[in-house]
């Protein structure tokens, strides 16, 4: 049975939740009609729980088709008074093995998800060999890549830059203005990870930065191409995108959160001889 709501929104508790998901089977965080998405798939273990049809869930961006998340972050706003460690493994024992809440908090009712959180934070995981593990959390690239042309290149992103050729914006009078904080490249193995921190980003925007990284890692382009595709409009990067798999939402930072400069190690793909 659905019990009413209040009227009053601002009487109602609001929660942070900070979850977990393999987007492999997902077209992306955001809820869309007729396809599954991790947002309608927790909306719907929410409505299971707490027997409640209206609330206010939002979440702290959108994450593309078959991209992952390791602390995306939402909040809840809803007529409970269920404690947040009884919601948590109530939710989980409803919601699909790809999706875990990691935790629930009850916070202050101006909390927002999307609009207070300060930077966000992606990985992305290259492999270089042929792994019969983690095809859904990988981009093999077949061709030896330059790391250290790749490092080199990608501080060419740092800073506050025009990103029209490297993002898709929702509405064409968004603006394409985009800082970056850092951007790293880390070998590990026959592995290389890519960490990207920056206020926001646009639509594909990391993946084709990623995309763009690999070609100059091939030696097809160079650093001043790079620098160009942030001047000049260009259909490089979109023809470059990499495949969702490797992304990884790694964190969304909140004022007073220290950035780490350390990514988050996945799955270590240990150097084998060829």
């Amino acid at each position: 049975m659905i019990r009413p709501v209040l009227k009053n929104k601002t009487l109602m508790p609001r929660f942070k939740i900070i979850l977990e998901y393999n987007g492999a089977k997902f077209y992306g965080w955001q809820f869309q009609t007729n396809v599954p998405t991790v947002m309608g798939k927790l909306m719907d273990a929410i409505r299971h729980v707490y027997e409640i049809d209206r609330f206010e869930l939002y979440g702290s961006g959108r994450t593309d088709s078959g991209v992952h998340a390791l602390a995306q972050v939402a909040h809840l706003q809803i007529d409970s008074a269920m404690p947040p460690h009884v919601a948590l493994v109530r939710l989980n024992e409803i919601l699909p093995s790809s999706i875990n809440i990691l935790s629930i908090q009850k916070v202050d009712k101006s909390f927002h998800a999307r609009y207070d959180a300060v930077a966000r934070s992606y990985v992305y995981q290259i492999s270089q060999r042929r792994t019969a593990f983690f095809k859904d959390f990988c981009w093999w690239v077949k061709e030896p890549l330059d790391v250290q042309k790749m490092q080199k290149s990608a501080s060419v992103f740092e800073g506050m830059h025009d990103f029209a050729s490297f993002g898709e914006t929702e509405k064409p009078e968004e603006s394409t203005l985009v800082k970056i904080d850092r951007v790293s490249v880390h070998s590990q193995g026959d592995g290389i990870l890519i960490h990207i921190v920056g206020s926001h980003f646009l639509g594909k925007m990391v993946r084709r930065m990623v995309g763009t990284l690999v070609e100059v890692g091939k030696g097809k382009i160079s650093i001043n191409d790079v620098q160009r595709f942030l001047t000049e409009s260009s259909e490089f990067p979109a023809q470059h995108t990499a495949p969702p798999s490797g992304l990884f939402l790694e964190r969304v930072y909140y004022p007073g959160e220290k950035i780490s400069d350390t990514p988050t190690t996945l799955y270590k793909l240990n150097s084998l001889s060829r």
